[in-house]
């Protein structure tokens, strides 16, 4: 699962993290104020780091699947974060600040040897233009943007091999099936599911099949689902077909 950090731990932050714990990510906060980087206050997110914020990205390492928003309380802050994630892997970067400010920031991470090339990358100021103000509104445009960027660089990389389940894969599509080819969802033993094959029946009977499997000692499996015929039992037009690969992951 792709990891969402966020650095600082503000307002908008915390609606960012509300919104986008229903949408298949791994949440980190960081921050150094204790009043803000806490658990209670951050209860959807899985790590919740309150250090200094290259303490914190040190402990974190980096991943090429991680999204990073920078919406620290102070433009220094930021560009401490800025040319700290800008060594590392990563699929995403955006932050906060005025067009001046990110100019200032802009130039500043040349004159520390970051090409333009390399800048570009940086989506500042962050999110997509929908004449946001309030913390919720911006963070609507930041998941926005991350939504969008995400569909274009396409699935994550699935988790470890080391996470018992089933790993459930979309080998092929067809028609108007909502998810791509290298779509996963991790059925764990327990029922819970990390990732997403396209939600709704299908999904389901996926993670039914897959915990049948786990029940019966299977391996490997592989099954087409037919969302034309459920699309058609709810009087849709759209639908498809999927099929999907599963394999047993022992821990």
């Amino acid at each position: 699962m792709e990891r969402l950090i966020l650095c600082g731990g503000g307002h908008v932050s915390l609606e960012v993290a509300f919104m986008a714990s229903r949408l298949e990510f791994e949440i980190v906060v960081i921050d150094d104020r204790p009043e803000f980087a806490n658990e209670e206050r951050f209860y959807m997110a899985s790590q919740v780091l309150c250090k200094p914020f290259l303490e914190a990205l040190d402990e974190l390492g980096s991943r090429p699947d991680d999204y990073y928003v920078i919406l620290t309380r102070g433009h220094a802050y930021d560009n401490v974060c800025l040319d700290k994630i800008l060594r590392r892997d990563y699929a995403y970067i955006g932050m906060i600040g005025s067009r001046v400010k990110v100019a200032l920031s802009m130039k500043r991470m040349k004159e520390a040897g970051f090409s333009e090339e390399t800048l570009a990358q940086v989506h500042t100021p962050v999110g997509l233009k929908i004449g946001a103000q309030t913390p919720a509104e911006i963070a609507v445009s930041i998941l926005g943007e991350i939504i969008q960027e995400r569909a274009r660089l396409g699935p994550g990389l699935p988790p470890p091999p080391a996470e018992k389940g089933v790993l459930c894969t979309i080998t092929k599509k067809s028609g108007s099936a909502p998810r791509d080819k290298g779509s996963w969802m991790l059925v764990h033993p327990d029922g819970t599911c990390v990732g997403t094959i396209g939600g709704g029946a299908v999904e389901y009977q996926a993670k039914l099949d897959a915990l049948d499997m786990m029940a019966n000692g299977v391996e490997k499996d592989h099954r087409l689902y037919d969302l034309s015929h459920a699309a058609a039992e709810l009087g849709m037009v759209c639908g498809g077909h999927i099929e999907v690969d599963f394999e047993a992951r022992n821990g």
